[in-house]
């Protein structure tokens, strides 16, 4: 933290400084070391540090923004600076992998990096100096690297994402149409789905107690029709229309998908390869 300068939000929560006697739920998890909700209800005005103000970047800091933010967006080329600057947004020009740049977009008092550029190796130096800092780190990946190279930068940083996949992810849904919905990728081989139970499934009738889902795969939600998500109940019944969202390996999810949609194996199994969905 820089000298003379509140803590931030975020920086009061790591240290047990809360400034109300009132915590969320994501709040008290942090206290205790808990593990954070999948969508967690952060503290309102955070500070961000963004590398990169391309497509990534700037779509990252648009929604930041929108939730009440403080975003800095790092940049070397001169007409992304001046489009960012033109939308109103707190630029510094350079090279997001120095950290007299990132000192001066504000490191000291940021809460999370977010490195999004194209270039892995600015990514990965931009979150070091980041974690030395005490700050969250993200690093953007573009291609589906090695296990052993993913594993590398993955052990040094707070989480990876794959920006391609994530857009591929919408594209993906809409061709596999209302039955199954990709959520997220969570590493190279998990990913989380959100599936609508079919007439076709044979688990129709089916108590949650008595789903058995197959092994590298974890039932986290359910809802009934027209209902929000929440834990699942095990005395609850599968009906036609229930969500189920489902922690997998790519491996499981034609099965999966067999078991809850009632789709083909040959459909299923090539819907479940890695290429697919991405």
């Amino acid at each position: 933290m820089g000298s003379g300068q509140f803590p931030s939000r975020w920086h009061q929560l790591r240290q047990g400084k809360h400034t109300s006697n009132h915590m969320t739920a994501d709040e008290q998890a942090l206290e205790t070391g808990q593990t954070y909700s999948w969508y967690p209800s952060v503290p309102l005005g955070m500070r961000f540090v963004i590398i990169g103000a391309g497509r990534v970047g700037l779509r990252t800091a648009r929604v930041l923004r929108e939730e009440d933010h403080e975003v800095t967006l790092v940049e070397r080329e001169e007409a992304s600076i001046r489009r960012a600057r033109n939308e109103g947004y707190h630029a510094v020009e350079g090279d997001g992998a120095r950290e007299k740049i990132l000192l001066e977009a504000g490191i000291e008092d940021a809460d999370a990096l977010g490195a999004l550029t194209g270039d892995l190796n600015v990514n990965f130096a931009a979150c070091m100096i980041a974690k030395h800092y005490s700050c969250r780190t993200v690093l953007r990946i573009d291609e589906d690297y090695r296990e052993d190279i993913y594993n590398k930068y993955a052990i040094e940083v707070d989480q990876v994402i794959y920006p391609e996949r994530l857009g591929a992810i919408g594209t993906k849904n809409a061709l596999l149409g209302g039955t199954i919905r990709a959520i997220a990728d969570i590493a190279q081989h998990l990913q989380v789905v959100e599936l609508t139970l079919t007439e076709n499934a044979p688990v129709n009738g089916y108590s949650i107690s008595e789903l058995e889902l197959p092994a590298h795969a974890m039932l986290l939600a359910y809802g009934k029709q027209d209902q929000s998500l929440a834990i699942p109940n095990p005395d609850l019944s599968l009906e036609v229309g229930d969500r189920l969202v489902v922690l997998a390996d790519f491996d499981v999810l034609s099965d999966i998908r067999q078991l809850l949609v009632g789709e083909t194996t040959s459909r299923g199994a090539a819907n479940a390869t890695p290429g697919g969905v991405h």
